[in-house]
């Protein structure tokens, strides 16, 4: 897949310490470190870094879907399941399941080694 320079890291990306593993078409699998500024007060994975890993993993791959030259953005997103996560790393994989011409549905599994952390759902509209 040929993707135009820049268009996978955002600066939000950046910021999180996020890196981006794979992109196919409509699956991206997009790693994160268990930094010291992504844990909350009980030392722990912040629950919004990883609702950001979700988000930002389920976006790639509704681009690599409707092509990096469109814009998606996030209508829902909902994680269904959660665990804590004390180090290490931890690696979001999204799919498509829905490639919609305006709306996309999008699964992503959060794993730690075998270890599910988190599952989420969401739903993307395509501008």
């Amino acid at each position: 897949m040929e993707i135009p320079a820049g268009l996978t890291e955002s600066a939000f990306f950046k910021l999180l310490g996020c890196r981006l593993h794979s992109l196919e078409a409509g699956v991206a699998q997009v790693a994160l470190g268990l930094a010291p500024e992504l844990r909350n007060r009980g030392g722990k994975l912040h629950g919004g870094a990883l609702f950001s890993l979700v988000d930002i993993a389920m976006g790639l791959a509704c681009s690599s879907t409707h092509g990096f030259d469109q814009q998606s953005a996030t209508i829902e997103c909902k994680i269904n399941y959660i665990r804590a996560v004390s180090d290490g790393e931890v690696m979001c994989t999204a799919r498509v399941i829905h490639p919609g011409r305006r709306t996309l549905v999008v699964e992503a599994d959060v794993m730690q080694g075998d270890k599910l952390v988190a599952k989420a759902q969401g739903t993307f509209a395509v501008l």
